[in-house]
């Protein structure tokens, strides 16, 4: 077990997507908002390691925010 305790994981919820033009993006300042193409109720895509594992739901409770697992994703083929 103390193996695992040690391999490193980087986990990421994806809300949306947009298309801006780089000098857009350039002229982002802090607070900005980017509208995105989902809605609050679609669902989000969860990737570890930049792959696709899972689908979920953003969850809000009181003040916190939370992402619950609906759908695991199969494995790649190649992946080991």
């Amino acid at each position: 077990m103390a193996t695992i305790n040690k391999v490193s994981l980087d986990i990421s919820v994806v809300l949306g997507s947009t298309l801006m033009p780089i000098h857009q993006v350039l002229r982002l300042g802090r607070g900005a908002i980017i509208e995105l193409d989902s809605g609050e109720n679609d669902e989000v895509s969860i990737l570890a390691n930049n792959l696709p594992v899972a689908k979920g739901m953003v969850v809000v409770s009181g003040n916190k925010i939370a992402v619950e697992v609906k759908e695991l994703l199969p494995r790649a083929p190649n992946a080991r």
